[in-house]
């Protein structure tokens, strides 16, 4: 600097938060939507329930909720014509997570009353009936998370969450947390970029919202 110039000052500008993630709420008519819209809000995300499949392709999260049939849940997702825009975004590493029948729906397929339907294929095995002797399984319970899950992050062990199902998805291996009641069945599943919880986390109390919480924060890094 030659002398006598005067150095410019520094900026004093800090930079502002950052914006919260986008996380479209998938609405094709399941049901299911505005609990897990204000949960995922909670949680720190930008939340909009909506069936445009441009802004689900585009979020940072897509959340695929889901209630009721298998069957009639991937009758909506075929009528929307959404398994396209989600199976595009696992494929390319983008988050989704799927919510009781939303997260069934990720599987190869759902056997309900002896009537096979196809699923998204995203996940592998099926869904069938539970073989417990009280069906539905309804109310708490505890997981056994699988190791290094992020979604169970800082949640201690005993940390129960809210089922209601009489059908799941069963089998052991990586990114597979586990519930028993009777049997084990898969509660869980951490696939990459593609996450499914069998419980409700929205209507898990402080265990879900935490849950959400450590979901939503890994959209930031995507």
């Amino acid at each position: 600097m030659p002398p006598h110039e005067i150095a410019p000052p520094r900026s004093t500008i800090t930079p502002g938060p950052r914006p919260a993630p986008s996380v479209v709420v998938l609405d094709y008519g399941s049901g299911n939507l505005r609990s897990a819209e204000r949960a995922l809000a909670r949680a720190g995300g930008d939340v909009t329930v909506t069936p445009d499949l441009s802004a689900a392709a585009a979020a940072d999260g897509l959340v695929v909720p889901g209630v009721g049939a298998f069957a009639a849940c991937m009758a909506g997702v075929d009528k929307l014509g959404a398994g396209p825009v989600i199976a595009e975004r696992v494929a390319a590493g983008r988050p989704v997570l799927g919510i009781c029948v939303g997260a069934q729906i990720l599987f190869e397929y759902g056997d309900e009353h002896g009537t096979v339907t196809q699923g998204l294929g995203l996940i592998p095995g099926g869904v069938t009936r539970l073989p417990a002797t009280r069906v539905p399984h309804m109310g708490w319970n505890t997981v056994a998370p699988a190791a290094g899950s992020v979604l169970f992050a800082g949640l201690p062990a005993g940390t129960r969450f809210y089922f209601v199902h009489s059908y799941a998805a069963f089998g052991t291996g990586p990114g597979i947390t586990t519930c028993t009641h009777d049997v084990p069945f898969v509660a869980a599943v951490e696939r990459g970029s593609l996450s499914a919880t069998q419980f409700h986390p929205e209507k898990s109390g402080d265990a879900g919202a935490a849950l959400l919480r450590n979901w939503v924060g890994t959209l930031s890094l995507v």
